[in-house]
């Protein structure tokens, strides 16, 4: 919000065909960067939500997106890269709070729908589910904390600010299990962005305002 009131190492590909499907692959993300790129982000949250960080290769994650695990190199550098990638939140988190308190909590819905939509998955139920040792769950709930929960509690007012922020944080995250649960083609399948915000946000809303 811009203030508080207004708002690893490479995987050489082998000869014959393998190369050539890899060079195509490569080619073709190379075309569309950023498609490219998004896809290998989705894939890499896909992998490292579902199986510990040592399981997870750059093979996989490259199979995942339909790229080569040459250009994932390329685009972060390791698996490392990727995962600290993978869990920062910040650019989902600029999103989801780039309105002002009075009409934050429709926003807030409006803004989950359409990024699931748009990153075919939530952006924050990887904080929950993720299977990870202990020490890769505690880095990705404290970045989550970080850049979601305080930075929304730094820009509410009036008592109970980091309560009702972490209250918040958790209807977000409800309202993304509940989609991925009963609407996983979608939250239109049923009932529009618009309703689901007609009935979701005055919850969300009178947590921002504290009243």
């Amino acid at each position: 919000m811009s203030s508080t009131e207004d708002s690893l190492t490479a995987v050489p590909a082998t000869a014959g065909t393998e190369a050539g499907g890899e060079a195509a692959a490569a080619a073709g993300a190379e075309t569309g960067a950023e498609t490219g790129r998004e896809a290998i982000v989705r894939a890499a949250r896909r992998a490292f939500t579902l199986r510990p960080y040592g399981e997870v290769t750059m093979r996989g994650i490259a199979a995942d997106a339909g790229v080569s695990p040459s250009l994932i190199v390329k685009r972060f550098g390791s698996k490392e890269a990727l995962f600290n990638t993978v869990v920062d939140f910040r650019a989902a988190a600029d999103e989801l709070f780039a309105a002002a308190r009075p009409g934050l909590g429709r926003h807030l819905v409006l803004t989950m729908v359409g990024l699931r939509d748009r990153l075919r998955g939530d952006p924050l139920l990887r904080v929950v589910f993720s299977l990870g040792i202990e020490d890769e769950r505690t880095l990705l709930r404290a970045r989550f904390r970080e850049q979601v929960t305080d930075r929304l509690a730094a820009a509410l007012t009036g008592p109970d600010a980091q309560l009702r922020a972490e209250l918040i944080a958790g209807q977000l995250l409800g309202l993304g299990a509940t989609l991925s649960l009963h609407r996983p083609d979608g939250a239109g399948s049923h009932a529009g962005p618009e309703r689901l915000a007609d009935l979701y946000a005055p919850g969300l809303q009178r947590l921002i305002d504290g009243a």
